[in-house]
């Protein structure tokens, strides 16, 4: 069996990732900051890259390392935090690269997780490929250092892809359930304008790319992760309204009021582009969940 590591596994795309690579017959391991308590079907391995420590046997025979790990981008962006999103993950994989190299390990493959952040929080009337350059704002900056270290890897011979993940949306937990909140509440109401796009994607059909990404020894380089309906803010907000059979009464929330609760992180919620998912497309992928509707449909019950 062929051994994938993966960082980050514990997450919410890590769990399903792993899951369904140990269901393909891979031999999936795990790098965890901690032993678990409960038996699991995968090997774990602590490391703790701040101090430089990896337990013995974590990279040997890897065929594939796949990089998940990274602080959520989800709290409120102190100058504190936003060291530790950026260290999370290009810190983080600076020492595991550094690490094979030491131990002369050269994986097939490494798959980075990216964002589509890279492109810069913004809302415009440009559909971004990944042929545009990065933005210099704070997430265009960690998503290009990020894809740096992950390129670091070629020196090892290892084929590098970059996934350029757009908001995950997931039955359990993540972005959904944020956003269902209010709405269930009766308090539901859109934020800004609502113009402002927002790039998704079905938790199964990222989970798909992954494993594409494993076994397409023809994919390199960056792919956006996004399905190709495009939705604003507006749209979102009623199509989940309408899938949990409530109505949006409520005027809508005030850019100045945004970003007196969330500060810097409000261009999350306030600024979104349309991002291109032709790319992975023409690479063979077909969605699962090429619209909102059909994915709120799956995800809302």
């Amino acid at each position: 069996m062929k051994k994938i590591l993966i960082s980050g596994a514990t997450g919410l795309i890590g769990k399903k990732l792993s899951r369904k690579l140990f269901e393909r017959g891979y031999q999936v391991e795990i790098l965890v900051r901690s032993k678990p308590e409960n038996k699991s079907d995968f090997t774990s391995y602590v490391w703790d890259y701040e101090n430089g420590f990896i337990e013995d046997g974590a990279l040997d025979g890897t065929y594939t390392f796949i990089h998940l790990a990274g602080a959520s981008i989800s709290k409120r962006w102190t100058e504190a935090y936003k060291k530790e999103i950026y260290n999370s993950r290009i810190n983080s994989a600076q020492f595991i690269f550094e690490e094979m190299q030491k131990q002369n390990i050269h994986p097939e493959a490494v798959i980075s997780s990216s964002a589509v952040g890279i492109y810069g929080q913004i809302t415009s009337t440009q559909i971004f490929s990944e042929n545009d350059p990065p933005a210099a704002d704070f997430l265009g900056n960690v998503c290009t250092a990020w894809e740096e270290k992950a390129h670091q890897f070629e020196k090892l011979g290892s084929r590098v892809v970059c996934i350029r993940t757009s908001t995950v949306l997931s039955e359990k937990g993540g972005a959904l359930d944020a956003l269902k909140k209010p709405i269930e509440l009766n308090f539901g109401a859109v934020l800004g304008s609502g113009d402002q796009y927002f790039p998704w994607i079905h938790l199964d059909d990222l989970v798909s790319i992954y494993i594409k990404a494993v076994e397409d020894v023809s994919m390199e380089g960056a792919y956006n992760a996004v399905a190709p309906d495009f939705v604003n803010n507006r749209e979102l907000t009623r199509k989940i309204a309408a899938q949990l059979d409530k109505k949006i009464w409520l005027p809508n929330i005030p850019k100045f009021v945004i970003k007196a609760i969330l500060g810097e992180m409000s261009v999350l919620a306030l600024e979104g582009s349309r991002i291109s998912s032709r790319k992975i497309e023409n690479s063979g992928l077909q969605f699962g969940y090429d619209t909102l509707d059909k994915a709120l449909a799956d995800l809302i019950t």
